[in-house]
């Protein structure tokens, strides 16, 4: 059997790197989001569905928050498309009331992340309620 033409089996040094990089996008999106004045209340969300990087509130919102770390800024336009964020979605649609009180909108959101680049918060990248 051969390898997938994308070669999306890793090592599990190569698993762990990602994860390690995952985990540095994640904190640095935190960080970016607090500047901003949302408070983090949640991180690395996971339910069957899949797993949501961060949770983020601020009076009257909550976001859901995909984040996407890439070592080429070139690589960001490809870090996410509607599959992924189906995926969020769905994750979303499992746990979003365990967030959200009466009167607080929800949404999706996505910040990309590059070297040497400010983040891109992309507000709303998905309406997975209607």
């Amino acid at each position: 059997m051969s390898l997938p033409s994308d070669n999306r089996r890793r090592t599990p040094e190569q698993r762990h790197e990602a994860d390690r990089r995952g985990r540095e996008g994640e904190a640095a999106a935190a960080m970016f989001l607090a500047q901003a004045g949302w408070r983090i209340v949640a991180e690395r969300v996971k339910t069957r569905a899949g797993e949501i990087d961060l949770v983020a509130k601020r009076p009257g919102l909550v976001a859901f928050v995909e984040v996407k770390w890439r070592a080429r800024a070139a690589s960001l336009a490809d870090a996410i498309d509607e599959r992924r964020l189906a995926r969020v979605a769905a994750a979303v649609e499992m746990v979003w009331q365990d967030y959200a009180t009466a009167g607080e909108d929800i949404r999706i959101d996505v910040i990309l992340l590059a070297p040497g680049r400010k983040p891109t918060h992309i507000e709303n990248a998905w309406m997975p309620f209607g």
